[in-house]
């Protein structure tokens, strides 16, 4: 079995921008170099012959490349306990049509469509469930802001579960036109 998920790879001097804004709450798993990505869709446990079709049907996705900026910060959180730290992204709208691409060509190989809204973002942190507060970071990261980046590709990514945290592999890339 395969744990697959669509991604986009920031470019390095983005990811180390987001290295260096990481710190400052006790109990965070901060996500290390290796690990940050832009989600456009997890697609979870399948067989290899599924993974085959999915790839197939990625390949098949024409989308034009385009810029966004990171903008904020901000977590996730269920019932009042604060789960991920994240930075945003800016505009959306070229993300949510990639997505919406991305859903429409995982449902022609018998994926169920995504039932969750789409909000496009990096994880920075999973965080425990005695983390410190994350109050102080949003304060100094609060206006965690990059230049534009390009974004002329995304990626089938492996995700495989050890102890030390999920390691990621690039299956395969597909250039945005």
């Amino acid at each position: 079995m395969h744990r697959l998920f669509v991604a986009i790879r920031p470019p390095g001097n983005i990811r180390a921008f987001l290295l260096g804004a990481m710190g400052g709450v006790s109990g965070a798993r901060w996500q290390t170099d290796e690990q940050l990505h832009l989600t456009i869709r997890f697609i979870g446990e399948v067989d290899r012959h599924l993974a085959q079709d999915i790839h197939a049907a990625l390949g098949c996705i024409h989308h034009p490349g385009f810029e966004i900026t990171l903008k904020g910060i901000g977590a996730f959180d269920r019932r009042g306990q604060p789960e991920a730290v994240w930075a945003g992204v800016t505009p959306h709208e070229p993300l949510n049509a990639l997505h919406k691409k991305v859903d429409q060509a995982l449902a022609r190989v018998g994926l169920a469509p995504e039932q969750r809204a789409y909000l496009p973002h990096i994880t920075l942190a999973r965080l425990n469930r005695g983390a410190g507060p994350v109050g102080s970071l949003f304060e100094e990261a609060g206006g965690l802001s990059s230049p534009p980046f390009r974004i002329a590709a995304f990626a089938l990514f492996e995700s495989r579960l050890t102890p030390e945290g999920a390691v990621y592999t690039e299956v395969e890339r597909y250039r945005l036109v």
